[in-house]
């Protein structure tokens, strides 16, 4: 299966960054969870730049993104621009989960398992490139 080519403004890589550098405390701890392929093999980047938004991480081969929402996005202002960025993803194939702070540093058990049975349902419904044409 070819990888799908996602685009991204270039602009964004130096934000990125900095982000990155500047994580919060519930982006690191889900990030010890995903890094290093510990997700069922499946490689996750942080900070990752697609389209005109930057995604807290990012899965390629999974086509997900996953977003960690602090205190600002309980403003109404800010929770439209979350719309507005999930819809633009969606375009793009990629379906974005989406936990408070709050749940990753108070329920990660939960938080894992919402991720979790995204990659099972994800894996029933696509074919393994290793078992095609078997």
């Amino acid at each position: 299966m070819k990888r799908k080519i996602i685009p991204y403004n270039p602009n964004l890589k130096a934000f990125a960054r900095e982000l990155r550098n500047n994580s919060t405390k519930s982006e690191i701890i889900l990030w010890l969870k995903l890094k290093g392929k510990q997700m069922y093999g499946y490689d996750f980047h942080r900070q990752k730049p697609i389209d005109n938004y930057i995604l807290d991480f990012f899965c390629q081969e999974l086509m997900l993104g996953i977003e960690v929402d602090g205190y600002s996005h309980e403003f109404l202002e800010v929770q439209e621009k979350d719309s507005i960025k999930e819809k633009r993803m969606n375009e793009l194939g990629i379906q974005v989960l989406r936990f408070s702070d709050y749940q990753v540093l108070r329920d990660m058990e939960n938080v894992m398992r919402a991720i979790e049975f995204y990659i099972e349902e994800y894996e029933k419904h696509t074919p393994n490139p290793s078992q095609e044409g078997s």
